[in-house]
């Protein structure tokens, strides 16, 4: 996918003038090296995990390069879902019916979520959880859908640990490595965060990112073979 040239395309047919200056902002061309892209990493809570009937609770956000993480520019927002929160959800994110009382619609938060957005390339763990519920909450917001280029982490781990298996494990059946945001983090030294806060999801998904490329690629390496 060459999404600079997408993102031309979609500034043309897009009717909501959010998502005209959204896409209008470009993103970088496939050959860019790595290293010269600005990242941000993103996180998403849920109600639950079907973006055509659960919602979006929270959303954290985090630029970041290959050598810097820019916590001071984090952005987090808690979002009063239109659906109800169920009990099982809440033991995942533990935001109750107190915390989304006052906090705004996610209407309300749309376009500082799309400008902190633009021009950036997306890190995320697990991109049909970001990718499909942001998707569907502006097709019942706007009457039209967002498209945008990621970066999955747990799509880059499955490439590593999941794509080279030896004969002798296939036929040992033994299982393959879990490919989890925690577990993943552990194969490289990384430190244990609580997990299913989207901020601290969003910090661990970019520090899982540079240790990636720092383990298995170059800097140089053109950002049209990471995204999806």
């Amino acid at each position: 996918m060459d999404w600079a040239a997408r993102f031309q395309v979609l500034a043309q047919e897009a009717r909501h003038p959010s998502l005209q200056k959204f896409y209008r902002a470009g993103t970088v061309a496939p050959q860019t090296p790595i290293e010269q892209v600005q990242l941000m990493a993103m996180d998403v809570e849920t109600t639950g995990l079907n973006p055509g009937a659960h919602s979006i609770v929270s959303i954290g956000l985090i630029p970041f390069t290959l050598k810097r993480i820019r916590c001071g520019q984090a952005l987090y927002w808690v979002i009063k879902p239109p659906s109800e929160l169920n009990e099982h959800s809440v033991t995942f994110h533990h935001i109750t019916h107190s915390d989304i009382l006052h906090a705004p619609p996610l209407s309300e938060v749309l376009d500082a979520l799309l400008e902190a957005m633009a021009g950036n390339v997306m890190v995320v763990h697990y991109r049909n959880i970001e990718r499909g519920f942001l998707d569907q909450a502006l097709r019942r917001q706007l009457g039209e859908g967002l498209q945008f280029p990621v970066i999955d982490t747990m799509q880059l781990e499955a490439r590593m640990h999941r794509g080279n298996r030896s004969w002798l494990d296939r036929l040992l059946r033994r299982a393959q490595p879990s490919i989890r945001l925690a577990d993943s983090r552990e194969r490289y030294h990384l430190p244990s965060y609580h997990a299913h806060h989207a901020l601290t999801d969003a910090l661990a998904a970019a520090e899982l990112f540079q240790a990636q490329i720092a383990h298995h690629y170059v800097p140089g390496t053109p950002i049209q073979a990471l995204w999806d």
